[in-house]
């Protein structure tokens, strides 16, 4: 099934949008002093690393950080992401 292209003015409208509120959210979590974990995972060239750069370019890069995680090694892959997870828990 062929999904159908939103026109190009209107994604611009709504992602302009949609990044005012993340950075509404940012603050609220700042102030609150949470911390937040978001990850994404999918094959090669599925689209993660648009996706990413659209959802940080309004970010504050101070408080917003981008982690590259390895690929799961075959012996790993039983224990998920929390096993890829658990070496860069520190740095957040």
């Amino acid at each position: 099934m062929k999904v159908k292209k939103m026109p190009k003015k209107l994604y611009e409208k709504r992602l302009a949008e949609l990044q005012i509120e993340l950075v509404k959210l940012q603050e609220w979590i700042v102030k609150k002093g949470l911390k937040v974990v978001v990850i994404f995972e999918g094959r090669d060239a599925a689209g993660k690393g648009g996706t990413i750069k659209r959802i940080t370019q309004s970010l504050n890069p101070r408080i917003c950080r981008v982690t590259a995680l390895p690929s799961p090694l075959k012996k790993r892959e039983p224990s998920g992401i929390s096993a890829l997870c658990g070496p860069f828990a520190g740095r957040w």
